[in-house]
């Protein structure tokens, strides 16, 4: 069909430039998301209006609540892993006592910057998804909010004893300051 292999040669060039440009966007979003890094308020910002977007998407379309409610839990769980500690100390086996408590300083399982971003990627693949009516499953979503908000409460009551039980705060506000003006 091809006789001297013309077409099998413009297909490669082809899919070769598709490779190069899919490579150059990739590393443009990389360097956006690396300059992103030491500006938290801002990119949570920008989260915030990726949120305020698809609900209210879902609210003029009346519809999408299975997407939702995956979204809803998926990143519930991400909720979860930024508040548990990377090495539970539960499952790190028995230790030897010791009189003094040193410090051990709080570390994620999972940390924010990666928390960001997976939240965004998943409010915008909902978001798109949005668009195609095979995810637009007719339940009846009061159901599903009542579950997701069994689970919510359920889940953060049992986060907030295992908090309460390993003497462990996820949440910190920056240096603490010791001393008064005065004080030197």
């Amino acid at each position: 069909m091809y006789g001297n292999g013309a077409g099998l040669e413009d297909e490669a060039a082809s899919s070769g430039k598709l490779a190069q440009l899919q490579g150059a966007v990739g590393r443009k979003f990389q360097v956006m998301l690396d300059k992103s890094v030491p500006h938290i308020g801002q990119r949570w910002i920008a989260f915030c209006v990726v949120v305020l977007i698809y609900l209210i998407r879902i609210y003029f379309l009346d519809g999408f609540y299975i997407v939702t409610y995956g979204l809803g839990i998926y990143n519930l769980n991400l909720v979860i892993g930024f508040l548990s500690p990377q090495m539970d100390p539960e499952s790190d086996g028995p230790s030897l006592p010791t009189k003094n408590e040193e410090f051990k300083p709080f570390v994620r399982r999972l940390p924010e910057f990666k928390f960001w971003y997976r939240s965004c990627k998943s409010f915008v693949t909902a978001f798109f998804m949005t668009f195609l009516s095979v995810f637009d499953v007719p339940v009846f979503w009061p159901i599903l909010l009542m579950y997701w908000l069994m689970l919510f409460f359920m889940t953060m009551k049992q986060q907030i004893k295992h908090m309460i039980k390993h003497k462990y705060v996820p949440i910190s506000w920056g240096k603490k300051q010791y001393g008064g003006k005065g004080g030197g």
